[in-house]
């Protein structure tokens, strides 16, 4: 039975490597998409003027400073998660001083941003000393997003 389970995924994923489509461009300027199976259709239809060339980003900027409006509030937690942290010291207060540690500020120079968070786990935006930096906390084990130790 494990043998035609894995026979079958692996015919799935096989299929969806040879659909391969392309997307070449014209001597005059405008995108063309050639399809898998010998068809092609125009993306652009109108012919780009040499004048307007406007290049777009598709990758949203990623701002390593923070800019917090001045009346900003930090977002509220969950006081039961928070109440139940307490024990193994890892509420939002243990995280502040672990991130004002790192990055030699105060408590009160740390701001929550954002949260995504949960009795065993968590994700943590903050802004410290005017850099924003994301950690996380893994039971009772706080530390920055992106380590491994």
């Amino acid at each position: 039975m494990k043998t035609y389970f894995f026979l079958l995924i692996f015919l799935i994923c096989s299929i969806g490597f040879a659909q391969n489509n392309y997307i070449v461009k014209t001597e005059d300027g405008r995108r063309v998409l050639l399809k898998a199976d010998y068809t092609w259709e125009y993306i652009d239809m109108v012919k780009p003027s040499g004048d307007s060339v406007s290049i777009v980003s598709l990758k949203p900027i990623k701002s390593k400073t923070c800019n917090v409006a001045p009346d900003f509030t930090e977002p509220k937690l969950d006081k039961k998660i928070q109440s139940q942290l307490k024990k193994t010291r890892a509420t939002i207060n243990h995280v502040k001083k672990k991130v004002a540690k790192d990055y030699n500020c105060t408590v009160e120079d740390v701001l929550l941003l954002s949260f995504l968070e949960k009795k065993e786990r968590g994700l943590y935006d903050f802004c410290a000393n005017g850099t924003k930096v994301t950690y996380k906390r893994i039971g009772s084990t706080i530390i920055k997003n992106g380590k491994l130790f």
